[in-house]
């Protein structure tokens, strides 16, 4: 597992700091620490919002 931080493209935000297997993953992960089901289940404004997950280890 590496270590993820996903950003939010709009604005540089960092919504999330973990560890995952890969990007898909922890987009995933972010989604379900916020209480939703996967990544594809958030809402459509956070998803256009267009965040990138890059691995930082």
């Amino acid at each position: 597992m590496s270590i993820f931080e996903i950003r939010q493209m709009t604005n540089g935000a960092i919504l999330w700091t973990g560890s995952a297997c890969d990007a898909t993953s922890a987009l995933d992960a972010m989604a379900r620490e916020a209480g939703y089901v996967d990544f594809a289940s958030l809402p459509e404004d956070i998803r256009a919002a267009d965040p990138v997950a890059r691995p930082i280890d």
